[in-house]
């Protein structure tokens, strides 16, 4: 439930903050209020997006059985954990102009497709972020129950619409920006973990070695099959009897990602 509140608040906050950005040039900029109507029609286009691609999911996963269904349902873990990274990069990267491009988007979109382009770059912000966070939950009930997942993603999103109210209303002193630069260390550790559960699948199956395993029995510490250890273990990627292969592809996904943050933060 944690892991999905967690994800669930961070991507729906910056889509309430993108739409919000959005708004604001509009109404600073488009005096009948066609543009913002057109941008309503666009961010309900871009969460039934997102929606059209999470029953896609399932679908297939329906249609799936034995070795397929195991491939695909550790692929995803992969492509969440790729996606996590992949997301927290490029905002590190490009955070502090996302408001001047975002703008600069609509305004050639008004004018090249009138409110109609307004809305198309509406959705297809709106649907990045969705798609990111259908594909992240996914990838979380594989490893867990559908309740507490649901549970969690209801309350990420109620959270992140509290978040963005209060910050553009000043109810509260909130720093948006620090906000997301902590949550984006919290999102690649998620990422981690969600990585070493795709490495863990992969030795289950017999399609990786696990060259030794136990490399090492902290179970006395913390036990990850304990509710609290496996709190941990599905935040972190923490086991208390990790193969060498999980330690290795977590060892090198830390230092890609260190390099890349260094790298970025340069941008």
């Amino acid at each position: 439930m944690g892991n999905a509140f967690f994800v669930v608040w961070r991507e729906s906050l910056e889509a309430f903050l993108i739409a919000g950005i959005l708004y604001a040039w509009l109404e600073a900029n488009d005096a009948s209020g066609k543009g913002r109507r057109a941008l309503f029609v666009g961010l309900a286009a871009g969460a039934g997006l997102a929606m059209l691609l999470g029953w896609a999911l399932l679908t297939v996963q329906d249609e799936l059985t034995g070795n397929a269904l195991d491939i695909f349902q550790t692929a995803t873990l992969f492509v969440a954990a790729g996606l996590i990274t992949q997301m927290v990069l490029w905002m590190r990267k490009h955070g502090r102009q996302m408001k001047a491009r975002l703008q600069a988007d609509l305004a050639a979109a008004r004018e090249r497709s009138g409110y109609l382009g307004v809305a198309v770059v509406a959705a297809l912000a709106v649907a990045r972020e969705g798609a990111e966070t259908v594909i992240f939950l996914y990838g979380m009930v594989q490893e867990g129950d559908l309740a507490p997942v649901w549970t969690g993603a209801l309350a990420g999103f109620a959270a992140a619409g509290l978040t963005a109210w209060l910050a553009a209303t000043s109810l509260a002193r909130l720093n948006i920006a620090l906000l997301l630069r902590l949550s984006s260390v919290l999102l690649l550790i998620l990422a981690s973990a969600l990585l070493v559960s795709g490495i863990d699948r992969l030795i289950g199956a017999g399609w990786l070695p696990p060259l030794l395993d136990p490399v090492w029995d902290s179970s006395g510490l913390i036990d990850d099959t304990t509710k609290a250890g496996k709190l941990i273990a599905d935040f972190s990627g923490y086991r208390a009897r990790p193969a060498l292969s999980s330690l290795l592809a977590w060892a090198a996904y830390w230092g890609v990602v260190l390099l890349a943050w260094r790298r970025t933060g340069r941008g």
